[in-house]
C-alpha cells in the first residue's frame, strides 16, 4: 500500500463504530446486541490483553493451530448472517497469534452457514523468533492494515497484536481517505478508540460515582462513536440500553492505562491535553480538539515468557491474638521451608476480622502466604504438605481456606521496542493477495510534555478530615508491571485543589505500597485530571500475580478512600 502524502477524502457522511468485547470472556451476547439495537457501520470487538496473549502461547505449545479467540467464532455462528444483512463490517483482534488461522476458521464458518463474505487478516506483529526465550513477542501494529483490507473490500477483518484504537482509527481512515499525515484526525479516532475499547467502562461500568447514576447500570449498553471527517466524535449508546454516557464515564475511560500528555502510537502520537469533552445531550459526549504529532520511530513489543512456579495458602486465624496467631504460623513455615528455600516468598495479612463478631466469618483475619521459584519442587506438594502437617501443631483454630496443592505455572510481562522498519506489516487481502504496509514515514522522538501551570486554589479555607473520593473520581489499570491511576475534579474549584494537593509526595503518603516506588505526576488541566504512573507496583505483571489485585483495578479506589483535609467550601 503506497501511503497518501496527502489527504484525500472520499466521504463525509459520519461513521459509526461500536464495540462489542472489552476482553477475552466479555459479556457473550454483545455482538447480537449491538447488531440489533441499532444503526452501526463497523463492529469491533477486543480480545486481547496482556494476560490473554500468554493464556494463547500456553494454547498453541499444546496445538499448533489455536491460538486464536474462539469465542469471537461462536459468537459468529449466529451473528455473521445477521452482520451481512445489516451491512455491518466486523474487526477485530480476536486472531491473537494466529490471524491467518482465525481468517480460515471464519471462511469455513461462512461456508457452512451459506453467508458470502469477504475476510481478511492482517499480521506481521509476531517476533517471537527475534527474542529467544520468548514465549510470545508480538509488536503493537497501527490501523493502516485494517484500513487496507477494508479498502479492498473485506467484510471481516481479523488481526493479531494491533494497538486497541487501531480497531477504530483503521475503519475511519478507510472510510474517510486518511493519509498517513492527517496526525489530528488520526488522533480524534484514536481518542475514540480509547473510549470504546474496554467495552461497558465507558457507559457506567467500573464507575466510581455509579451510586449517583439513576439509569439502570445493572446491564450496561457497550458504546459506539459517531466519527466526522474531521476526527471529531461524539460517544454514544444505542438506545434503550443500560448505563451512562457522560463526560464523567468518557473521562474515566480516556485516563484508562494511559501515561502522559502524549500518547504514542504506531500512526499517530496523540495528544491528551488537548482533549475536549462536552455533554451533547442525554447519553452523548462530544470529543474534539484533538491534535496529533508524528508518532515515535519505534514500535512497543509485548513479550511473556514462563517466570516459574508459583504456589499459596491461605491460613484462617479467628479471634483473639490475631498477630501472635500470624507470627506463630510464620515461624513454623519458615522453619519447614528452611532446608530448600523458594526464591520468592511473601506473607500478607489482611485484617477482615472485626471485634465482639456476630459471625465467625467476620471475626477472621487471612494470612496469605505466596512462593515463587524456578522450581516446581520447591513451591510444590513439599510446601502443601508442610502446611497440612501444622493441622494439629500450630495455632488454636487452624484451617486454611482450600487444600494447598502443586506448584502452577506463572507469566512474566515485558515490553521491548523494535524500530518500525523492522517490522513487516502485511494486510492479507480476501483474495489473498498481500500488500505490505509500510511503516510511519514521517516520525518524532517521544518527549515528555512539561507540567503546566494551575491557578492555586483560595487560601485560608476552612477544611475537614474527609475521603479524597467525596471530591475526585479515578480509574486504575496495569501496563506490565507498572500501574497507573487517573483522578479527575467535577469543577474548576475543585480541580485547583485538587492539582496544587495531590503531589507525587501526597500520593505515596496516601498508597504506603508505592512509598519506595518511582511515581511520575502528568497534569491534563482539560480534563481536571492527574495521571500517576506507578513503576513496578504490579512486579512482573499480571500473570505473576504480584499483588492481592494484580492488574491494579482497585488502586483509584483505595486512594479515593484516603482520608485527608479537604476545603468544607468542596464538601
Amino acid at each position: 500500500m503506497t501511503p497518501r502524502a496527502s489527504r484525500t477524502s472520499r466521504t463525509r457522511r459520519t461513521l459509526r463504530i461500536g464495540n462489542a468485547s472489552g476482553f477475552y470472556g466479555d459479556r457473550f451476547d454483545a455482538l447480537h446486541e449491538m447488531l440489533t439495537g441499532g444503526e452501526l457501520d463497523v463492529l469491533t470487538g477486543d480480545y486481547l490483553a496482556e494476560l490473554t496473549m500468554l493464556i494463547l502461547g500456553r494454547d498453541r505449545l499444546k496445538d499448533p493451530r489455536a491460538g486464536y479467540a474462539r469465542t469471537f467464532l461462536r459468537q459468529l455462528e449466529e451473528c455473521l448472517g445477521l452482520a451481512r444483512e445489516r451491512g455491518v463490517r466486523l474487526v477485530a483482534n480476536a486472531g491473537g497469534l494466529n490471524p491467518a488461522g482465525l481468517a480460515d476458521a471464519v471462511r469455513e464458518l461462512a461456508d457452512r452457514l451459506g453467508v458470502p463474505v469477504r475476510v481478511a487478516h492482517v499480521e506481521g506483529d509476531d517476533l517471537t523468533g527475534a527474542f529467544p526465550g520468548s514465549l510470545t513477542a508480538h509488536a503493537y501494529l497501527g490501523g493502516f492494515g485494517i484500513a487496507a483490507c477494508l479498502d479492498a473490500g473485506a467484510d471481516v477483518v481479523v488481526t493479531g497484536r494491533v494497538t486497541d484504537a487501531a480497531l477504530v482509527s483503521g475503519p475511519a481512515a478507510a472510510h474517510f481517505g486518511w493519509g498517513p499525515a492527517d496526525f489530528d484526525r488520526l488522533a480524534g479516532a484514536v481518542v475514540a478508540g480509547h473510549v470504546l475499547e474496554c467495552g461497558t467502562q465507558a457507559t457506567g461500568g467500573n464507575y466510581t460515582f455509579f451510586r449517583e447514576v439513576e439509569q439502570d447500570l445493572a446491564r450496561p449498553g457497550f458504546p459506539l462513536a459517531e466519527i466526522a471527517d474531521d476526527g471529531s466524535c461524539v460517544i454514544t449508546k444505542h438506545p434503550g440500553t443500560g448505563g451512562l454516557v457522560d463526560v464523567g464515564t468518557v473521562t474515566a475511560q480516556l485516563l484508562y492505562e494511559t501515561g502522559g500528555a502524549r500518547y504514542a502510537g504506531p500512526d499517530v502520537t496523540t495528544r491528551l491535553d488537548t482533549v475536549r469533552l462536552t455533554q451533547d445531550g442525554p447519553d452523548r459526549v462530544r470529543i474534539d480538539g484533538v491534535r496529533g504529532e508524528a508518532p515515535p520511530p519505534t514500535l512497543k513489543v509485548g513479550r511473556t515468557r514462563l517466570g516459574g512456579y508459583r504456589n499459596e495458602v491461605v491460613f484462617v486465624l479467628t479471634g483473639l491474638d490475631i498477630e501472635a496467631k500470624a507470627e506463630l504460623v510464620r515461624a513454623q513455615m519458615t522453619r519447614a521451608m528452611a532446608k530448600r528455600p523458594p526464591v520468592d516468598v511473601r506473607w500478607e495479612l489482611a485484617r477482615t476480622d472485626r471485634p465482639d463478631a456476630p459471625t465467625e466469618e467476620t471475626a477472621s483475619a487471612l494470612l496469605r502466604l505466596v512462593v515463587r521459584d524456578p522450581d516446581e519442587g520447591a513451591v510444590g506438594r513439599a510446601l502443601s504438605g508442610a502446611a497440612i502437617e501444622l493441622a494439629l501443631a500450630s495455632y488454636p483454630g487452624f484451617h486454611v481456606t482450600a487444600p494447598p496443592g502443586k506448584g502452577s505455572p506463572y507469566g512474566v510481562f515485558e515490553a521491548s521496542y523494535v524500530e518500525q522498519t523492522a517490522v513487516e506489516h502485511v494486510a492479507v487481502l480476501h483474495d489473498g493477495r498481500r500488500v505490505p504496509v509500510p511503516p510511519a514515514h514521517e516520525t518524532l522522538v517521544l518527549e515528555p510534555v512539561p507540567e503546566p501551570f494551575v491557578e492555586p486554589p483560595s487560601a485560608g479555607l476552612p477544611t475537614r478530615r474527609a475521603p479524597l473520593g467525596l471530591v475526585a473520581g479515578a480509574r486504575s489499570g496495569d501496563k506490565g508491571g507498572d500501574a497507573n491511576v487517573g483522578v479527575w475534579a467535577r469543577s474548576d474549584e475543585a480541580w485547583r485543589w485538587l492539582a496544587h494537593t495531590l503531589t507525587v509526595e501526597r500520593f505515596r503518603e496516601l498508597l504506603p505500597e508505592t512509598a519506595d516506588l518511582t511515581v511520575v505526576r502528568h497534569v491534563l488541566p482539560g480534563l481536571r485530571a492527574l495521571n500517576f504512573v506507578v513503576e513496578g507496583v504490579l512486579g512482573a505483571g499480571v500473570a505473576a500475580q504480584h499483588r492481592f489485585d494484580p492488574q491494579a483495578k482497585a488502586l483509584g479506589e483505595w486512594l479515593r478512600s484516603r482520608h485527608l483535609d479537604i476545603p468544607e467550601t468542596l464538601l
